[in-house]
This record gives structure tokens, sequence and C-alpha cells, in this order.
């Protein structure tokens, strides 16, 4: 893979992930956490981020075409997922439930859904990747695939880092409106996996 085809690949996956669009969806869904319980939540979320994406790089056309599900229906299925978490957000749900369990020792965390899939591995990440990795053969071809996999996910982690100081400017009402706007686009974005299901099924046609 050539020099110009890395930074093809790399721009590709960064625009699909959206690191940066993630920051205020992160900060969203670990609010009243401190600095030391969000590092840890980024952490856990990247490497499974990084498990899902490598899987799928590596065996993602096999292994959907072999239990008989469409892209379509990963599309959907994850817009369900994500516009169940919206609600949440807009309806402070989450703040309330994260508060009554503060005191839990194991307490839900969103590490797993809805960070780690399906927002940094959701249906368009794991369909980009399984795209790259067919785009070429060869091990030295897969590899080039999951280093620019890697570097888009670091880039995830060190916006990350930059959610605690983020807060702090906001504060407490800040915090809380943001979060019901980025419930509001988050909300669109899942109803938007959704169409795209349904239009790569041949349900609906674009307008």
């Amino acid at each position: 893979m050539g020099s110009a085809e890395l930074i093809t690949a790399f721009v590709t996956l960064f625009v699909v992930v959206d690191p940066i669009g993630l920051v205020p969806l992160f900060l969203a869904l670990t609010q009243g956490m401190d600095a030391r319980m969000r590092r840890a939540v980024g952490l856990r979320a990247l490497a499974i981020a990084t498990v899902l994406l490598t899987l799928f790089g590596l065996f993602g056309d096999a292994l959907l075409r072999g239990i008989g599900i469409s892209m379509p229906a990963f599309r959907i299925a994850g817009g369900v997922l994500l516009f169940l978490t919206a609600l949440d957000m807009l309806f402070e749900r989450r703040t309330q439930r994260r508060e009554g369990q503060s005191a839990e020792p194991h307490a839900p965390d969103p590490s797993v859904f809805p960070l780690a899939t399906p927002l940094l591995a959701g249906p368009g990440a794991m369909a980009t990747m399984i795209l790259l990795a067919g785009s070429g053969t060869g091990t030295v071809h897969l590899l080039a695939v999951h280093g620019v996999m890697l570097a888009v996910l670091a880039c995830v982690f060190v916006l990350f880092l930059l959610a605690t100081p983020l807060e702090r400017a906001l504060g407490r009402t800040g915090t809380m409106v943001v979060t019901r706007l980025l419930g509001m686009l988050l909300a669109a974005l899942a109803v938007q996996f959704i169409l795209d299901g349904l239009m790569g099924a041949g349900l609906l046609t674009a307008p």
C-alpha cells in the first residue's frame, strides 16, 4: 500500500469514526465521572473497539455472509440501539441511574455500549474496515490497514483526554444543556443509520 493509499485509508476511516464529533458525546456519556474514571472508560471502549474492528478487518465479510446478516440489517440494528441511548440522554435517565448507582462497586458504564459499539466500532466503521481490507491482497496490506485503524483510534484517545478540561469550562448547567442538545443530535444520527439500512436493503429510495 503506497503513501497515497495510506492517506486515503486514514482519511476515510477518520471521517467515518469522527473522533472530533465523538468528544462531546464522550463528555455527555461520562457526565459526573472524574478524570481517572473517564480515562478508564475511554481506554476500555478503545480496547473493545480495536478488537471488534480488527476482527471485522480480518473476517468481517466472511462472517456476515456466513451467518446470513447483511450490512443494511447491521446498520438498522445499530440505529435502534443508538436511538435508545439518545432517549436516555434527552430525559436524563442515564444521569439519574448513574447518581443512584454511584455507590455500587459494579455500576454500569458506557464503555461497551454505546461508546465501543456502535459509536466507535459502528456499522460504518466495520464496513469501512471490510472494504479497506478487501481493496488489496497480502499480509503487508492487512498490516497497513490495521495500522491506519490504530492511528485513528489513537487520535480518538488523545481527544478523549481533553474531555475533562472541557467539562470544567462548561460547568454543570452548560453540561446539561450540551447533553440535551447532543441527545437530539444522537437521535438524528440513529435515524440516519436506520434510513441508510432501509435504503441499502432496497426498502426505501433515496430522496
